[in-house]
């Protein structure tokens, strides 16, 4: 192995991986590239648009802000894994429902990222929702019926009905 490579080990998706990956290879491109998962985007590479977004160690993380070695013993989720496991079929259902997304390109990101916020906030204001997700650019819907979208499952998750 090169000074230029390093061998990382990490779960993605519950699957154990080992790969030799250049030292400087973010995250979301190892993703993309090595492993096949492309529901992470590469937009900005900068962390400031939010379409990179993936779980390591079960926290939203920007996936180009990342290195891979840097994940080396992480346990890591992108939108494939946790739509494999149905944890974000409410959430999918009503931003399809609502039109809470048009082209899709930020959409993994927003539902993951609102899949974190309900876990730790089950009853979101609409503001909180908004701060939540300022981390997330959408070029398309101009928030609105996110919001809608996340407020409906977050009431239907409660117990309660869809505003």
């Amino acid at each position: 192995m090169s000074p230029r490579h390093r061998r990382i080990s990490l779960t993605v998706n519950g699957e154990a991986v080992q790969s030799e990956v250049p030292v400087r290879l973010n995250l979301v491109d190892f993703l993309r590239h090595h492993l096949g998962f492309t529901g992470s985007h590469v937009g900005c590479e900068h962390g400031a648009c939010g379409a990179c977004t993936v779980l390591l160690d079960g926290r939203t993380v920007r996936g180009c802000l990342i290195l891979a070695v840097q994940a080396d013993g992480a346990v890591l989720e992108t939108i494939e894994g946790a739509d494999a496991g149905g944890r974000l079929a409410d959430l999918q259902t009503a931003f399809h429902r609502l039109n809470a997304l048009q082209c899709g390109f930020c959409t993994p990101a927003m539902l993951l990222t609102a899949d974190e916020l309900l876990q730790g906030n089950p009853d979101p204001s609409r503001d909180e929702i908004r701060e939540y997700l300022s981390g997330n650019l959408c070029r398309c819907t101009g928030y609105q019926a996110i919001v809608d979208a996340i407020q409906a499952v977050a009431a239907t998750r409660r117990g309660g009905s869809a505003p």
